[in-house]
């Protein structure tokens, strides 16, 4: 067990935060940490690592332990790195201690050659090499370069200094010296935020593969899926654990929930029952003595605490009245251009796509590429420089915009759909309103003050009124609680329009999209399926280009060889004086592999006590072993200088 917590109390202000928290976190287990923000996530990490304190139970219980002496990793919102060095240098402070360690070998290996006490030398010296090749230590280029390949620093200078990256370039590359750090117990606070989805697809394969114990706070479902083997959701104080992914908690917590209410009612029929016989015959002689039992009965029954009751979930029902043609949208070679004058920038080169009746399509691509532009683009609200854009007949849009522009913010929100939809009645209004949980004195608050929670849930009441059978919808889940995302969800899945969708949700896409189109700034790809279809064929696309890549570079080489051999031969005595050098090289091969070897066994000789215990015998290898190193390198460099000539 690496981390065990025990009736773990928070309170502020009188009020209690975190009420009796119990869980343990198991060596090599992946735990997400959900609930509503301000239930308690981040204070409970700051107990766990330390840097807050929490309460105790009036009988002095509360604990937070962690096994011997197991490191946290703890990638917080500040970044914490050291923005005047490089990359490459922050990158390698993650292996400060193996560092040290090889510093202080290289001092030792010196001494020695010097002819240094070698008893004490040689014993320490055998202590700091098995510590660093135990670590890898050999290995920690190979483990900075896969690690920032993978975080998307792949074609960034590692010399580049840290101030001059952006906020999210500094927040990747905290995750990427949190992760070569490699903690006994990794903690992670929103850790998908900024990557794209090819790193996001990166981390959640490093992070099934991590060696140690993860706690994980993230509102992403499909990272979550992918990642986690046990859910713990904090709910008015309490903390709930559920085995497997995200999936699994929401079926369990469902179960849990009917069985909690089924069983608590029961016994509240009981309760009640008991309670009526002793109201009614405790104060007749002649039932009082079987009221007194009753009561007895009732004084030892273990009560069960009421359910959470939980927040009842909005309803979002779209329909549409009209079928429209079976070509929704048609784009052909159209430029996307945003900006005026100096500041014009061309986006998308030439973008071709169409959308079938029925469909649902997701848009996605890189940060900055032009996604919410593509939407304004084919519905006429930015104007196309060139190429075609039509529409079939019968097509009505509805249109959820990422910022919620279409709301008059100076309107209440019962001003604003009435003014949209005069012949509704106030109570009709309020009744749609009400269906997205926008009920009482709410419905008279500006659209201004609003929550984006609050203003979305407005927009899915507009959208419902308006009936549109093309639905194009800009990061809609964005701003939502966990509840009112599904309920979208299963809005959006059982819709039989169609829909033209941009999100960075992969849990909204998967259960949303029949088909992915991924846009570039050079090419427009389709994929047929969901998100979770569409990564295995990018998966399967990128494995494919890897062995191509891979067949075109032997058949180079051999041609290189074949170019080069026949070049060897261009005369008799060229060809004798190669014979030569090819025959030295191999004696040299020879050679070589025998001082190796002859390295290798003084330097377990060095290593041993028996030896290290004579300093005679001791200072003899070390000479040996000096001479050893000086003749391979003499004998490394004949033999670069011998195939340089006969490359």
């Amino acid at each position: 067990m690496l981390l065990n917590v025990e009736h773990l109390y928070k309170y502020f202000n009188g009020q209690a935060l975190l009420k009796d928290i119990n869980f343990t976190v198991e060596d090599r287990e992946a735990v997400g940490l959900i609930g509503i923000n301000g239930c308690g996530k981040s204070t409970l990490l700051n107990i766990i690592t330390g840097s807050e304190g929490y309460d105790k139970t009036p009988e002095g219980l509360g604990s937070v332990n962690i096994a011997g002496k197991a490191s946290i990793g703890f990638l917080r919102q500040n970044s914490g790195l050291n923005s005047e060095l490089t990359i490459g240098e922050e990158m390698k402070n993650a292996f400060a201690p193996l560092l040290e360690t090889l510093d202080k070998m290289k001092v030792l290996e010196k001494k020695m050659a010097d002819g240094g006490d070698i008893d004490s030398i040689s014993h320490e010296y055998a202590e700091l090499s098995s510590y660093f090749e135990a670590r890898d230590g050999y290995r920690i280029d190979v483990k900075i370069k896969q690690v920032l390949n993978g975080m998307g620093f792949g074609s960034t200078p590692t010399d580049r200094v840290i101030s001059t990256l952006s906020g999210g370039e500094k927040t990747r590359l905290a995750l990427a010296k949190l992760l070569l750090e490699e903690p006994n117990l990794l903690i992670l606070d929103e850790p998908t935020n900024h990557l794209d989805f090819e790193t996001l697809m990166w981390l959640e394969d490093y992070l099934k593969g991590y060696k140690g114990a993860i706690i994980i706070v993230s509102h992403d479902r499909y990272f979550l899926n992918k990642v986690c083997t046990r859910i713990c959701e904090i709910e008015q104080g309490r903390l709930t654990s559920y085995r497997g992914d995200y999936s699994s908690y929401l079926v369990q917590k469902k179960m849990n929930s009917e069985r909690q209410l089924k069983e608590y009612e029961a016994q509240q029929k009981e309760i009640a029952k008991l309670e009526d016989y002793v109201a009614k015959n405790l104060v007749r002689a002649s039932t009082s003595k079987m009221a007194k039992s009753r009561q007895h009965m009732l004084d030892r029954i273990e009560r069960i605490d009421k359910p959470l009751m939980y927040s009842k979930p909005p309803k979002i029902k779209l329909e549409y009245d009209i079928e429209p043609t079976k070509d929704i949208v048609r784009v052909v070679d159209c430029p996307l251009v945003v900006g005026e004058g100096a500041d014009k920038k061309e986006l998308i080169k030439s973008l071709t796509m169409n959308v079938r009746r029925g469909e649902h399509v997701a848009i996605i691509g890189a940060n900055g590429i032009g996604k919410t532009s593509i939407l304004k683009l084919i519905q006429g609200i930015i104007p196309h420089d060139g190429g075609n854009i039509s529409w079939g007949g019968n097509v009505k849009i509805s249109y959820f915009e990422q910022e919620h522009a279409i709301l008059d913010p100076h309107k209440t929100v019962l001003e604003e759909i009435m003014d949209r939809y005069p012949r509704l009645s106030e109570q009709q209004a309020r009744s749609v309103l009400g269906a997205v949980l926008l009920t009482g004195e709410n419905v008279f608050k500006p659209i201004s003050v609003l929550s984006g929670g609050e203003r979305a849930k407005l927009c899915f009441a507009i959208m419902a009124l308006n009936r549109g059978n093309v639905l194009v919808l800009d990061e809609p889940t964005n701003h939502l609680d966990l509840s009112t995302k599904e309920v979208l969800e299963d809005a959006l899945a059982e819709f039989g329009g169609t829909i033209i969708l941009v999100s960075h949700d992969r849990y909204l896409l998967n259960k949303v999209a029949s088909r992915i189109i991924e846009i570039k700034h050079d090419e427009v790809n389709s994929y047929e399926g969901n998100f979770d279809a569409y990564s295995e064929a990018v998966n399967a696309a990128r494995q494919l280009k890897m062995q191509s890549e891979a067949e075109i570079k032997r058949a180079e080489e051999e041609k290189a060889y074949k170019e080069n051999k026949a070049r060897q031969y261009r005369s008799k005595e060229q060809r004798a004086a190669d014979a030569q050098k090819r025959n030295r090289i191999r004696e040299l091969e020879k050679e070589i592999e025998d001082t190796e070897v002859l390295i290798f066994e003084l330097e377990n000789a060095i290593s041993d006590p028996e030896i290290a215990s004579d300093y005679s015998k001791m200072s003899e290898k070390c000479k040996e072993l000096e001479e050893a190193k000086t003749a391979l390198d003499q004998k490394m460099d004949e033999w670069a200088e011998l195939s340089d000539q006969l490359s």
